[in-house]
């Protein structure tokens, strides 16, 4: 219990670490900024290194004035090309959640690219800031030569890493690539919540163990999205206070204050403090994440793919690529063991009811709207039956497979394209094929 609680926060910190967007610039620029005093105040004490320095490269190196005035020139452009850079970034970032979803601005967030280039130009600012006051004339003149190499190096890098960085951006903005951006990180989170892969024959089970009556409500004092739920924190708690808990408000759900967030079982062990702990098991934030939220990561997707259909659009294209990795992401999941939802300590007793999405949701979450809005349009309705069939094929035998056949059915009942029957001929070819599959056993 102890391991999987440390497991959880290292998780989470992990999390935001990766998302912070301010956390890894700020380390990168710190490190080069501690690194410009130390080499410059180095050199005061052994002024031996500045003859590393070749005099044919910087023959200056002994004068303290040009050292000042490279090291300031080289902080201000910096500066002043951060500024220019990142507000081009805004606006192009802008225009594409505009074009496509605004949930997509997280993932330029989460660019270690990014992230980065931010850092490393801050860096070479405070770089030179941290070692100009070295650079002096009076008392005794003094010019941190080996010092204001490394800051010529690191301009040169600058320059280097700018054109590396407009590169990436030109290619960060297609929508294919944020497409696919995001169902790898939904396909990673996938991974590192349901490690363990299906087993042949697996079904759902069914208890007949629930409480009664679950009596007593914590309610919920903050409001926002559950972003994580610390599981074994619950079940520590339960244990402890001899109670079950019955989680009502599963990960991505809005949770306003004042509504009920769970509820136990034997109410009367229940006091202020534990209802402050079992609270403490939950992390809010004012939008959903990719940490725990599986879900999350298929609407960013179909959020793209209902712009992509619209009228005001029309870029079959794009929806057609958010068919692809929709049913790339649910291949992934049908792949794995379904997530527990009531957990026992010890064996027998019930601790705590959790809930958990399956597939049978995430199926309609990933295609519900995007069949009804394609009801017009050809290619992306024959990629959705494509889809529908290649996950099948991946499936068991059991309602998710039936689950896709109805979904194959009412997209050829909802089709309204009056174009001829060529259309519809091979519509009703590909139901077939996914009718056959779903009848398979």
């Amino acid at each position: 219990m102890p391991n999987n609680r440390l497991n959880f926060y290292i998780r989470h910190l992990s999390h935001n670490l990766r998302g912070g967007f301010l956390i890894r610039p700020l380390m990168i620029a710190l490190v080069f900024g501690l690194l410009g005093a130390f080499l410059s105040a180095t050199e005061e004490v052994y002024p031996n290194l500045s003859t590393w320095v070749p005099t044919f490269l910087f023959p200056s190196n002994g004068d303290p004035q040009t050292a000042q005035v490279i090291l300031s020139s080289i902080a201000t452009s910096v500066m002043t090309v951060v500024a220019i850079v990142f507000s081009i970034l805004l606006m192009t970032l802008t225009l594409a959640s505009m074009q496509f979803s605004p949930r997509i601005i997280i993932t330029f967030v989460n660019d270690r690219i990014t992230q980065h280039t931010l850092g490393i130009y801050l860096g070479t600012f405070l770089y030179c800031i941290a070692a100009l006051p070295a650079a002096r004339a009076h008392p005794t003149p003094f010019s941190p030569a080996l010092t204001l190499f490394g800051a010529m190096l690191l301009s040169v890098a600058c320059v280097a890493w700018l054109l590396f960085f407009i590169g990436h951006i030109s290619r960060a903005i297609s929508v294919n690539y944020i497409v696919d951006r995001i169902a790898r990180e939904t396909e990673r989170m996938i991974d590192t919540t349901m490690p363990a892969p299906r087993k042949p024959g697996s079904l759902s089970s069914t208890f007949s163990d629930e409480p009664d009556m679950w009596n007593t409500p914590v309610l919920s004092v903050a409001s926002g999205y559950v972003r994580t739920i610390n599981i074994t924190r619950l079940i520590a708690i339960a244990k402890a206070n001899r109670f079950s808990v019955h989680v009502l408000r599963r990960v991505g759900h809005f949770v306003p204050a004042g509504v009920p967030l769970l509820s136990v079982s034997k109410g009367k062990r229940l006091t202020d403090e534990l209802s402050h702990d079992l609270r403490d098991a939950f992390h809010f934030g004012p939008t959903r994440n990719l940490e725990q939220d599986i879900e999350f990561g298929i609407l960013q997707i179909v959020d793209i793919a209902l712009k992509a259909i619209s009228p005001a659009v029309n870029d079959p294209s794009t929806a057609i690529s958010c068919v692809d990795q929709l049913s790339s992401i649910l291949i992934r999941f049908a792949a794995k063991e379904e997530l527990q939802t009531r957990f026992y300590d010890p064996p027998g007793t019930l601790r705590v009811i959790i809930p958990f999405l399956g597939f049978d949701r995430l199926a309609k979450s990933a295609f519900e709207q995007i069949r009804s809005y394609a009801k017009n349009d050809v290619a992306v309705s024959l990629r959705l039956m494509r889809a529908f069939t290649d996950i099948t094929l991946t499936l068991p035998s059991g309602p998710d497979r039936q689950l896709m056949v109805d979904q194959g059915r009412r997209l050829l009942a909802g089709f309204s394209e009056p174009t001829g029957e060529d259309v519809l001929g091979e519509l009703k070819s590909r139901l077939l094929s996914l009718e056959k599959l779903g009848n398979f056993q």
